[in-house]
This record gives structure tokens, C-alpha cells and sequence, in this order.
């Protein structure tokens, strides 16, 4: 009896665990460079960031920041002669920014001018908060998930104290402080973002926490954690080597809803008078200083409100892009490319001719 041929297996969709991925696209790449791949893969991220920016630079290039001045000619402060009722002069057809594009208040200032001052103060407080808040929610919930035992209880009550607080009125507190003793002490508006930001992420980040402690929880017992204790690995290369590279995209997400979170919040505060103060403007003093003219002049309540709103949901988009990006179970599947490949598959099984199945039936049983 003749000795059965080795037949070619082609290869299947078993071979290919993620239908919508080609082989080739992970051979030599890196995590970053993965990353990268998933994160510019995303449409609404990839939107999303460059809107957000497109406000970022909009508003530091416009008036300048610290001595490098902008190239928009009012000032936030400056008054003049209220010009067609104060309406706003820009245009799409023909594109024109005109005298007052976003419009003036009832004595002349230019709102343009006040909503960029108003932007860039949000997203200085709105980057601070998401630093101090992350720093601080990780790096208490990382030890008390991690460590367990009396280190977790302590951390933990710490945690509660903080949580039941109403946040609105912990940051007010905490506003109010940051800001007499920044005034008190003379210190410049930029003094006055920044402690602001720094005192409302200190009482931000309880939620972050508790949620990073979770995750340590399940990854401290997963087996690649047992292994690398058994190689002699050490607490600190066990967190930072093993389970924080894989909370990442907890973090992350958590982090970039904070931070759209802080600008809803430090909008707020400006609001009731307890955040950003006169001289200055931020988008939420803006919204309470043009409250009552939504009326009769509603674009100097409008423009504020699409840029809280633009700033929060780009955030929250880009976010969402992180998340799939540094998360390797969050991609997605493709039917298009699994009904590509299993229609490959098909084919290449399928016999061409009664020959060929005649000649594949032989070996079959040949090799009973």
C-alpha cells in the first residue's frame, strides 16, 4: 500500500483570530507603534483631536500667552464704540472674521477676545486637574490594591472621607482658598488658574482611585503576576513592569473624563462667583455675566457654551480612541474582511474538478 502524500493545509479563519486584521499588520511592530495604528484607526478621535486643536492653538496664538503677545488686536478688556447692536460680524460666505466676530457686550468689549482668555484659562485648569487627579487617584489606588492589609484600610477610609463630600462644594472650598491666598500674596492671574486647578484635582481624584484599585485586585492574581514573583521579581518591577502597563486604558479613559468633567466643573464655580473672579474671565463667568441678555443678545451666551461643549466632547472622543488604542481586546471585528477570508477559505478547499476529488478521495483512503 502506498504511503499517503502530505497534503498543504491552507490557512483558515482558526488561523486568523481577528478577522479584520491582516497577518502582516503586527509583524515587527511595536507596542507604540500599534498604538498608533489603533488610536489614528479611530475617525472620532482622530476628529476630535484636531478640533480640540484647533481651539488649543486658536486661543494661544489669538491673544498670546505670558510676554509672547497674539495676533487679535483687542484685548478682553478693552471697551469701544458697540457697533450694529453688538451683533457678530463673521461671515462664511465670503469667510470673514469682520470688526467683532463672535460680537461686544453692552459696553463695547470684544467677545471674541474674552472667550479665548475664557479658553485658555478652562484648559489650563482642565490639564492640571487631569495630572494631579491621575497622579494622585493611581498611585493610591495602585498601593491599595497592590498591598492590601493596612495600607489598603488606611488609604481607603481616606478615600470614603473624601468621597461623600459633594464635589461642587469640596472644590468651591478649595477655590475659594487657592484664590484669597493667591491674591494675598500678590501672585499674578496664571498663579490663580493654576492653584485653582491644583486644589479641584485634589478633591477629584476618589473616583480614579477606587476604580485602579479594582483593577490591581484582578491583575495581582492573574498567573503572569504569580510568575514573575516566582522569578524573583520585585513589588515595584511587578507594578510598573506587569499590571500598570494593562490598566492603562482604565486609566486613561478615567483620566480624559475627568478632565472633561473639571472644565464642566471650574465652569461652574466661575458661574456662582467661586471660581475665576474680575478682572479675568473664564467661559462660565462669561455664561453668568450674559445671562440675562439670552433674550436679546443670545450669541453672547452662545459662543461660550459651544466652546465648554466642543472642549468637553473631544475629550471625552478622544478619550474613548485611547481606550481601543492601548486596550487589546477592545478591537473591533470586521464582517467584511471574516466574509473575505472565509470565502478564501472555501475556495482554496473547494475541488476544482472530479479528478482532483477523485485523486483526494484515493489518499484519504490510503491513509486508513
Amino acid at each position: 500500500m502506498s504511503q499517503p502524500q502530505p497534503i498543504d493545509v491552507p490557512e483558515t479563519v482558526e488561523q486568523h483570530p481577528e478577522a479584520g486584521q491582516k497577518p502582516h499588520d503586527v509583524r515587527g511592530k511595536s507596542q507604540g507603534q500599534l498604538v498608533r495604528q489603533r488610536f489614528f484607526g479611530n475617525t472620532g478621535a482622530v476628529v476630535s483631536l484636531a478640533v480640540l486643536l484647533f481651539i488649543v492653538v486658536l486661543s494661544v496664538t489669538s491673544l498670546g500667552i505670558g510676554p509672547i503677545p497674539g495676533w487679535w488686536k483687542w484685548g478682553p478688556d478693552a471697551t469701544g464704540t458697540v457697533l450694529d447692536g453688538g451683533r457678530p460680524t463673521l461671515s462664511l460666505l465670503p469667510p470673514s472674521l469682520g470688526e467683532h466676530p463672535f460680537g461686544q457686550d453692552n459696553l463695547g468689549r470684544d467677545l471674541f477676545a474674552m472667550a479665548m482668555q475664557g479658553t485658555q484659562y478652562s484648559l489650563i485648569v482642565m490639564v492640571v486637574v487631569g495630572l494631579v487627579a491621575g497622579i494622585v487617584g493611581t498611585v493610591i489606588g495602585g498601593l491599595s490594591g497592590f498591598f492590601r492589609g493596612w495600607t489598603e484600610a488606611v488609604l481607603m477610609r481616606l478615600t470614603d472621607v473624601i468621597i461623600i463630600i459633594p464635589l461642587v462644594i469640596l472644590a468651591a472650598l478649595l477655590g475659594r482658598l487657592a484664590i484669597s491666598w493667591v491674591r494675598s500674596h500678590g501672585l499674578p492671574t496664571f498663579a490663580t488658574v493654576i492653584a485653582l486647578g491644583l486644589l479641584i484635582g485634589l478633591a477629584s481624584w476618589p473616583g480614579l482611585a477606587r476604580l485602579v484599585r479594582g483593577e490591581f485586585l484582578t491583575m495581582r492574581e492573574r498567573e503572569f503576576v504569580d510568575a514573575a514573583r516566582l522569578a524573583g521579581a520585585s513589588s515595584g518591577r511587578i507594578i510598573f513592569k506587569h499590571i500598570l502597563p494593562n490598566t492603562v486604558g482604565v486609566i486613561t479613559v478615567n483620566i480624559t473624563l475627568l478632565m472633561s468633567s473639571a472644565i464642566l466643573l471650574e465652569t461652574a464655580l466661575s458661574y456662582l462667583g467661586l471660581g475665576i473672579q474680575a478682572p479675568d474671565w473664564s467661559l462660565g463667568r462669561l455664561i453668568s455675566e450674559n445671562q440675562t441678555a439670552f433674550a436679546t443678545r443670545p450669541w453672547l451666551f452662545w459662543w461660550p457654551g459651544v466652546f465648554i461643549v466642543a472642549i468637553a466632547l473631544t475629550i471625552n472622543f478622544i478619550g474613548d480612541g485611547l481606550r481601543d488604542a492601548f486596550d487589546p481586546r477592545q478591537r473591533k471585528f470586521n464582517p467584511k474582511r471574516a466574509r473575505e477570508i472565509g470565502e478564501g477559505t472555501d475556495e482554496m478547499h473547494a475541488p476544482t474538478s472530479g479528478t482532483e476529488a477523485a485523486s483526494r478521495g484515493a489518499t484519504e483512503q490510503a491513509g486508513r
